[in-house]
């Protein structure tokens, strides 16, 4: 499945307008997704739940993601499109921490 830019969605645009808005994404660190929805070409969906248990280290993030990655090459052909739930507000406190720091070292 080839990678494209994609705006996020608009309920994720709301959490913080400001920031989200203008964000357009090419991936998604896997610590920042909750779940996936795929939806196939003969209407069913299937929900994976990202269990952070999992993805708190550097080896079960690549775990989660090599499992992902040989799903979507597997079902690439039936797979009408996928839909990635972030957790916003981690993504929030990530970016607020980060950028408070940076302007402390600017100093």
């Amino acid at each position: 499945m080839p990678k494209k830019k994609k705006k996020l969605s608009q309920d994720i645009i709301d959490h913080w307008p400001e920031i989200f808005k203008d964000i357009e994404i090419k991936a998604v660190p896997i610590e920042y997704i909750k779940s996936i929805n795929i939806h196939f070409t003969d209407g069913k969906i299937w929900e994976i739940d990202i269990d952070r248990h999992h993805t708190r280290s550097e080896e079960g993030s690549r775990a989660l993601e090599d499992s992902l990655e040989d799903l979507f090459e597997e079902y690439e052909d039936v797979i009408d499109g996928v839909d990635f739930k972030l957790d916003t507000a981690k993504v929030k406190l990530d970016i607020q921490s980060r950028t408070k720091s940076f302007l402390k070292k600017r100093r």
